[in-house]
């Protein structure tokens, strides 16, 4: 399920950072079923470095 959340941090994956939709497809369907957060199965993974995963963070942290 893609929630307001979601939709905000795939948005920023993708203008952002450059990330492929496909990539982000992946990570959903891991982060479901390993009932991890997106961001981290993304770098776990090796599809975000840690600098991105940072930056995204950081974005996440900036709209609360």
């Amino acid at each position: 399920m893609i929630n307001y959340s979601n939709k905000k941090i795939i948005s920023f994956l993708i203008d952002k950072i450059g990330l492929e939709e496909s990539s982000i497809e992946l990570g959903l369907k891991l982060s479901i079923k390993n009932n991890t957060p997106l961001p981290i199965i993304l770098w776990s993974y090796g599809m975000l470095t840690i600098e991105e995963l940072d930056y995204l963070y950081t974005f996440l942290f900036q709209r609360i």
